[in-house]
């Protein structure tokens, strides 16, 4: 989906270019052009930015079979 629209940038870019590496709005807006216009489209790009970092965050823990491989410290 479109999301900023005077840049034509999609949520599948933005995606893109968290899991490359730009970690904060101004590294999109840099790397993207995102948000640099009007700004309208910075909420949700701030949103797709903070889902996509969690997520990326939650594969960085082992899985087998569906479930994390850790124990938790009592």
């Amino acid at each position: 989906m479109y999301v900023c629209l005077c840049k034509g940038i999609t949520d599948r870019q933005i995606e893109a270019a968290v899991h490359d590496g730009a970690d904060s709005l101004g590294k999109l807006r840099k790397t993207l052009g995102v948000a640099s216009q009007c700004g309208k489209c910075s909420s949700l790009t701030r949103e797709i930015l903070d889902e996509t970092l969690q997520s990326s965050s939650m594969l960085e823990i082992p899985m087998l079979a569906g479930m994390p491989q850790f124990y938790a410290v009592a």
